[in-house]
């Protein structure tokens, strides 16, 4: 028999990470009366999830340690339809083969964060198309849709923004999301026992909707509770940077520039981070605070996020692969770095580019530099050769060396035979890779 445990939405609270509850008071005598079943959703919008996903996966992973089983729904069947929730234009409707093959992706994914092996409350990976996916039209237009009233449904904030916003309006096929979205909590809570729907602030609309028709189909009490969408303090979209989205799969976003991505977090951010995107306690975290402001110097609350951020979505060896990387790079001395970390630094962790052998001896050092995007000129390049300033794979270039491209890049001299690792100054790297 599992034991509950009842400071969950207590830790939930400290931890900012309550946005909006249904029946206070009662959801939380609910969750702590016996183990129960909750779920979230995330539909195939791409490939990959990305870190704005975190939240919530960790969240189901916060009630699962609390003695609850979580289901991570993916949404086969809204994915083909898109959420219009806060959106200013209508999705692109994507086909049927390649939201599948996402959905494949995606379920491997959240598979990474919650538990499916651990007893009574181990967790399960559900598609809403194996239910959705079957209904009759008109069975569901008569069974379900008679329980919407289009006039509340206008009124629900994420609808009425598309609909006031002149030029834009919302599709038919949008407008439903909101009913099927509430028909995966009602057929839920009818397969599986589910009581409680989580889910970002955005989605208070669609989890009142379901908590309502399982109310009138399945006469059952159930709940919703959301968690605030993540800001940063500088009003910049969180999950961006200036080389894209921030993926959960490495194959996207690199582990090294993971941990950049969160070594790179600003004071006033890096805190409630901590809380929202680590198992660190609320204690240990308000420590971690005073401790950086007693020291009045560098800040030790970034490098702890990003290790612990990094470990839960890219494991030990993701871990340890971004902090031999960044240590490279930060000591000037790259022969630690295997295979796999060059590729990583050619995927996101640098500036790169292709290197061509053949033309090597018709340009000067200071010219495939500066084409290179090392340095505004070649005169620059020419000034750091003076300094010795110039490192290709650990070895320093001079002014000698200024028409001796060839030498410097010889096959014999790269790293796993292709990879050219230079470095100009003190902090400017680029990677060159020989096809």
């Amino acid at each position: 028999m599992i034991v509950v445990n009842k400071d969950l939405i207590a830790d939930l609270r400290a931890r900012g990470l309550i946005a909006q509850m249904s029946s206070d008071e009662e959801l939380e005598k609910h969750l702590n009366e016996s183990p129960r079943t909750l779920y979230c959703g995330f539909d195939p919008t791409a490939d990959s999830l990305h870190i704005g996903s975190l939240v919530p996966l960790l969240t189901l992973k916060r009630f699962q340690l609390a003695g609850h089983k979580p289901l991570a729904l993916v949404g086969g069947a809204t994915g083909l339809i898109g959420d219009p929730s806060f959106k200013a234009q209508e999705r692109k409707l994507n086909t049927p083969d390649v939201v599948a093959g996402w959905v494949n992706k995606i379920r491997a994914q959240v598979s990474q964060f919650i538990d499916f092996d651990c007893g009574e409350n181990s967790a399960e990976v559900v598609n809403n198309l194996d239910w959705i996916g079957s209904i009759n039209v008109l069975d569901f237009l008569r069974d379900v849709g008679k329980h919407f009233a289009v006039n509340a449904m206008i009124q629900k904030e994420s609808v009425k923004q598309r609909i006031e916003r002149e030029g834009e309006g919302i599709s038919y096929t949008e407008f439903t999301y909101m009913i099927l979205q509430s028909y995966d909590f009602a057929e839920l809570n009818r397969r599986n026992a589910c009581t409680l729907q989580i889910g970002g602030s955005d989605q208070w609309g669609n989890i009142t909707g379901g908590i309502d028709l399982s109310r009138r189909l399945n006469r059952a009490h159930v709940f919703g509770l959301t968690l605030p969408l993540v800001t940063k303090a500088d009003g910049t979209k969180f999950g961006k940077t200036e080389a894209g989205t921030i993926w959960l799969d490495p194959a996207k976003t690199s582990p090294y520039a993971f941990y950049q991505f969160w070594l790179n977090t600003a004071d006033a951010d890096v805190y409630k981070f901590l809380r929202y995107f680590t198992f660190l306690s609320p204690a240990e975290i308000d420590d971690i605070e005073a401790a950086d402001k007693a020291a009045q110097g560098r800040p030790e609350a970034q490098g702890i996020l990003a290790r612990e951020v990094t470990r839960l979505v890219h494991g030990d060896a993701g871990l340890a692969a971004a902090q031999r990387i960044t240590e490279a790079l930060f000591s000037g001395n790259d022969e630690g770095l295997s295979e796999d970390d060059y590729q990583q630094l050619q995927l996101d962790g640098l500036p790169s580019s292709t290197l061509d052998r053949t033309t090597l001896a018709d340009i000067p050092l200071t010219q495939l530099l500066a084409d290179a995007g090392m340095a505004a000129s070649g005169k620059q390049v020419k000034d750091a050769l003076g300094r010795n300033a110039v490192v290709i794979n650990g070895v320093a270039a001079g002014a000698a060396d200024m028409m001796n491209s060839p030498a410097l890049f010889a096959s014999e001299s790269a790293r796993f035979g292709r990879f050219y690792l230079v470095k100009l100054g003190k902090k400017k790297y680029h990677l060159f890779v020989a096809p």
